[in-house]
């Protein structure tokens, strides 16, 4: 299927950016029956099994085999740690706020890309940063001047994304894009495996997985998240990017967060308060800041590490 024109390209985008708002409620109730680790696990190898068949579109490159393996599980490192630290972070904090602080990935890329590599930082990356950090206290701080633990592991989990991107922009290269995006689908999901096998062996889905498994809300997070976060939102991006310009896929992709909360409210009941929408406004804010003010440096959509969908830099 080829995407014709711009306006079934954005009405495309727009699902996808409600499909990885939608997932942070879905794994919230979720992972009230399935450990982090073990749900990570499962939703990843099923992403990874559905971007198997991709890998027909793309030329095979013996040269970079080597190169693409250890990239692929570099980078799936980081991932894994990233979507850790989220998903255990919504046992803590609100579905809300962990949705607007993933988004905070976005300002902290050209941080740390000045931190790591010296990277050119615009002005309009700084005044990103600023105008999100501002947004982050609002959020999550006002009065009480402490994170909730749950911020806290979000956070991480943004700052996790964002190394994944600069990562990505450094190494990967010409490196085949769907190759590697199975490698660290596959990577996430050996990794979670690994650690839920030595932290969660005593949870109680251990003791009748399958019965847990066959839940309403936890098959629905699963499926949700690795064949529509994951397999349709990776073609999508692909086939949007081919006719829409950059910054319209950034204003697209900056609604994820609205999409959460949204979900959120209908389903579980959170609001946010005139403090928290001052934050949440000031996060979004910052998010196409950084994204579109550099006119020297046009936008280049880094669409991963809002949800569990493997996405190019």
């Amino acid at each position: 299927m080829v995407l014709k024109s711009p306006r079934s390209a954005i009405a495309l985008l727009l699902f996808v950016s409600f499909v990885w708002g939608a997932e942070f409620a879905l794994v919230d109730l979720a992972i009230e029956k399935v450990p982090t680790h073990a749900f990570n696990a499962l939703r990843f190898a099923l992403a990874g099994l559905c971007l198997l068949p991709l890998l027909k579109l793309e030329a095979p490159q013996p040269q970079h085999t080597k190169r693409t393996t250890i990239t692929g599980l570099l980078l799936g490192f980081l991932l894994f740690v990233g979507f850790a630290t989220q998903t255990e972070g919504l046992h803590y904090t609100s579905v809300s706020n962990a949705g607007f602080i993933t988004g905070l990935n976005v300002p902290f890329v050209p941080l740390l890309g000045f931190l790591l590599f010296r990277s050119h930082v615009s002005l309009s990356a700084w005044g990103g940063v600023v105008a999100a950090t501002v947004g982050l206290y609002f959020l999550t701080i006002g009065d009480k001047l402490s994170f909730n633990y749950g911020d806290v592991l979000v956070l991480i989990c943004a700052v996790a994304f964002a190394a994944h991107i600069v990562m990505t922009g450094h190494f990967a290269g010409a490196l085949p894009a769907i190759r590697l995006s199975v490698i660290q689908m596959f990577a996430v999901a050996g990794y979670s495996a690994l650690a839920s096998v030595s932290l969660e062996l005593n949870h109680d889905f251990y003791q009748a997985p399958l019965a847990t498994l066959s839940d309403p809300w936890v098959l629905s997070a699963i499926l949700t998240a690795a064949i529509l976060g994951s397999a349709l939102a990776y073609w999508a991006q692909t086939a949007s990017q081919k006719i829409l310009q950059p910054h319209q896929v950034a204003l697209i992709f900056a609604t994820e967060p609205l999409f959460a909360h949204g979900t959120a409210a209908i389903f579980l009941g959170e609001t946010l308060g005139m403090q928290g929408w001052l934050g949440a406004g000031l996060i979004v804010a910052g998010m196409l800041i950084s994204e579109l003010g550099d006119k020297k440096h046009p936008a280049e959509i880094h669409a991963i590490d809002h949800s569990a969908a493997p996405r190019d830099y």
